[in-house]
């Protein structure tokens, strides 16, 4: 090889690594839901707009996924670059100053066009420390088509003792077909999430005003014992196993009359490609009890910056990118305007998707009537509605999860499972120095 040649070679290997170098690589910590895989899939567009940033995704199940980015930001592991977390991490991990905030971001982002709930949700002292990719409430789907052979009208409102009512009579277990299915999977964010919600429209509360747990309370034990029993008649074999994931399976497959969970399914149900029953779901309220009052949920999948992050400013570009309307309107192209990420924006609830999405009417109205600050009939210390705004909660949420999972299956009785869960609360609350 000639002198030339060889430098010729040598200078394109050169420019070829500094390309290489110049690219920097995000890493991805996400939840294994749908329309994240779904942003997975639809990054490639942001790659080709910028070629200098490559991404790498870690996709992992919920309960798997708080744990891990918990210990990461706490050690400040500087693993990954964009954190998906909720408005329980949001506001107590930019609080500590653990998340970068969400400042400076370009005119066309439109910041007022996102829910002034969900953006209040994702701030820690008028900071915003997250983008929202996603907004949910909990919503009730049901079956028209098993509705109309049973005789069955389905409340704008229902109560839960109605939902029970309805899923004797849709429980048909011979044939596969269970009356309801609902989370069962232990964890702060999957069980107690909705059992939280059942709890509020029973008028119970996690903590009295002076920070006293009240699982020993009559308001408790009915919505347990209620929550026991309607699962343990209707409900699917293997419950304590299902998360939202599993239920949304179970549902999509036809083997639920009804399911009470995120109204983010609401795409997921009604796609064919994905689900048995789309043509025959109907989408009302989640149920209330004693009370309407916290017994529909307010949460958020948000994309965060742990500031442990090397590449802040190509994760907050990212960031950007994912929750923004350009990010809608190829979603909108791509797999139909009614799989654009709900719940965040004003602009999305617009005439086209309000034809094309059935369920989002329920799911806009279901959002503005969530209140985190007046979670229950009873005055709380707390915001949140299916969670409680704390640090000390994410441990105390997975151990009342995993204790009331144990009375689903029968391995404790409700008694036995709130006796438990009022001890280890009081315990831990102590330990963190309540009252305060």
């Amino acid at each position: 090889m000639n002198h030339t040649l060889k430098a010729l070679v040598a200078a394109l290997c050169l420019s070829s690594s500094a390309a290489t170098l110049a690219a920097e690589t995000l890493t991805i910590a996400t939840v294994n839901n749908s329309d994240m895989i779904r942003m997975q899939k639809l990054s490639k567009t942001f790659e080709e707009q910028h070629p200098d940033i490559k991404l790498k995704w870690v996709v992992l199940e919920e309960n798997v996924l708080r744990q891990r980015l918990t210990t990461d930001i706490a050690t400040q592991g500087g693993q990954f670059d964009v954190l998906t977390i909720g408005m329980y991490e949001a506001s107590l991990w930019g609080a500590k100053g653990w998340l970068e905030p969400m400042t400076n971001l370009p005119a066309t982002y439109d910041l007022d066009d996102v829910f002034p709930s969900v953006r209040e949700g994702l701030s820690a002292k008028g900071t915003l420390y997250a983008l929202p990719f996603y907004a949910e409430s909990s919503i009730t789907y049901y079956r028209t088509d098993l509705f109309k052979d049973a005789g069955l009208e389905m409340p704008e409102h229902p109560t839960w003792e109605q939902i029970a009512g309805f899923a004797a009579k849709l429980n048909k277990p011979e044939q596969g077909q269970y009356g309801i299915c609902l989370r069962g999977k232990a964890g702060w964010g999957e069980n107690m999430a909705l059992v939280t919600t059942v709890g509020n429209a029973f008028g119970a509360r996690w903590f009295d005003e002076k920070w006293q747990p009240e699982f020993t309370g009559s308001e408790w034990k009915n919505a347990l014992t209620f929550y026991v029993d309607t699962m343990n008649k209707y409900g699917p074999p293997g419950a304590s196993s299902n998360g939202f994931n599993e239920n949304l399976a179970l549902f999509n497959s036809g083997k639920c009359g009804m399911w009470v969970d995120a109204s983010v399914a609401g795409s997921f149900v009604t796609d064919k490609s994905q689900s048995k029953v789309a043509d025959s779901v109907g989408f009302t309220y989640a149920p209330k009890q004693v009370t309407d009052k916290g017994a529909s949920w307010l949460y958020s999948w948000a994309l965060a910056i742990p500031t442990s992050s090397k590449a802040k400013d190509a994760a907050k570009t990212f960031s950007a990118w994912a929750t923004s309307k350009e990010y809608g309107a190829l979603v909108a192209e791509k797999d139909g305007v009614a799989n654009v990420p709900p719940g965040t924006r004003a602009s999305t609830y617009n005439q086209a998707y309000m034809s094309a999405a059935p369920f989002a009417k329920v799911t806009l109205e279901s959002l503005k009537a969530a209140d985190p600050t007046h979670p229950g009939v009873r005055p709380v210390p707390y915001v949140g509605i299916q969670l409680v705004t704390i640090p000390e909660f994410q441990g105390i949420g997975t151990q009342v999860g995993k204790l009331f999972a144990a009375a689903l299956t029968g391995q404790m009785t409700v008694d036995q499972a709130l006796t438990a869960a009022q001890a280890s609360t009081v315990r831990e609350m102590k330990r963190g120095g309540y009252p305060k």
